[in-house]
């Protein structure tokens, strides 16, 4: 039932003993100063039998933060402590990728250095709350990048690249979705410009491309991953034509060269997350991830509501390359054995997904099957 999933993959120069990914989720457990300490690393180690894991969002500079105790990559004690990950990871036998992030709007002023207003393409504010260490705020209205300081954003990127070869990672995947910055700039809702990055497709696309690039420059493209959200509505976001969008931006990805493109694919229309039969769940995807697939000629690799049966039949059916798995990675440590072997799962709890220690993190028990 889960063959498809067991089979090896090549990843660029990463050979991936199957096609069982973790996906990114942020936990909120970095320690003082956002810096990545030893119950990140038993965690991470933990779930070392994955094919590939890809980190919790990562800021590349103070600018960049949007949450209370999420890790860093733009301090030397932050390189330090991936370092702590990164080996035990790699003592366990696994690959991991650190995604680097920097949240534009979705930030609050009490995170920002000197107390400094959010930025973002444009001074539009998300509805909804920031998190902040004082409790839930409003969402402020951001400042309105100058054209000047998009390079400065550019070179975030590409130090955290640097920052994230040095802490011993894999591979780095840019995250380009779910309502932070770089979404900010794809989708119209949000980018309002009038200069280069903004009004047509191509110029909103364009620091996207600017930072996949710079980021290929300090790795090799062929270790450089690109997450999207096309349909998410998460953090307020909404574009006009999505599919063209998107398609447009994977292909301009694929210009890069880089290896893969990680496709969210929550909020899709279309979509029943509670469709039983996994080959009518395939079925159900929208017309777009064809498009993509076409498009992109690197890995894909999707992610939403996928168990064993789904993912093994998006894999069968020529949809993707990898499937990655958010909260059934998080409750299960050893997820790739329990769904080759047809294991039982453990279920998420919820209440534990953010922020405190131990309990719900490196405590969920492994299967002795």
């Amino acid at each position: 039932m889960t063959e498809a999933l067991a089979r090896p993959f090549r990843l660029g120069p990463l050979e991936l003993p199957h096609r069982v990914v973790m996906a990114p989720m942020t936990r909120n457990r970095a320690g003082p100063g956002n810096v990545p300490r030893a119950l990140n690393a038993e965690y991470y180690a933990q779930r070392a039998s994955a094919a590939l894991i890809v980190t919790e969002a990562t800021q590349v500079s103070e600018q960049g933060v949007g949450y209370p105790l999420t890790p860093g990559i733009h301090a030397p004690e932050q390189v330090a402590g991936w370092r702590l990950v990164t080996d035990a990871v790699h003592r366990a036998g696994g690959r991991i990728a650190l995604q680097l992030w920097h949240v534009g709007r979705i930030s609050h002023s009490s995170l920002q250095p000197g107390g400094a207003l959010p930025v973002a393409p444009s001074a539009i504010a998300a509805a909804g709350e920031a998190m902040t260490f004082e409790g839930m705020k409003p969402f402020e209205t951001p400042r309105a990048l100058e054209t000047a300081e998009i390079p400065g954003i550019v070179d975030q990127f590409r130090q955290g690249a640097r920052n994230a070869l040095e802490a011993g990672f894999d591979a780095v995947e840019v995250h380009g979705g779910n309502g932070y910055l770089l979404d900010q700039f794809v989708r119209d809702g949000t980018n309002a410009r009038a200069d280069a990055y903004g009004g047509s497709v191509e110029n909103r696309l364009r620091l996207p491309v600017e930072i996949a690039r710079a980021v290929a420059e300090i790795w090799g493209a062929d270790r450089v991953g690109y997450r999207i959200s096309p349909w998410q509505r998460f953090n307020d976001m909404s574009d006009g034509a999505p599919e063209e969008t998107f398609a447009a931006l994977a292909q301009a990805l694929d210009g890069t060269g880089i290896a893969w493109l990680h496709v969210v694919e929550s909020d899709a229309p279309g979509r029943d997350a509670e469709e039983a039969d996994a080959a009518a769940f395939v079925a159900s995807r929208p017309a777009l991830l064809g498009r993509l697939r076409g498009t992109f000629r690197g890995a894909l690799m999707v992610n939403s509501a996928y168990d064993g049966p789904r993912g093994a039949a998006v894999l069968e059916a020529g949809g993707a390359d990898l499937v990655s798995y958010a909260s059934l990675f998080l409750a299960n440590p050893d997820l790739p054995k329990r769904l080759l072997g047809n294991g039982p799962l453990n279920e998420p709890v919820r209440k534990t997904f953010y922020g405190g220690g131990a309990e719900g993190y490196t405590d969920y028990p492994f299967w002795e099957g």
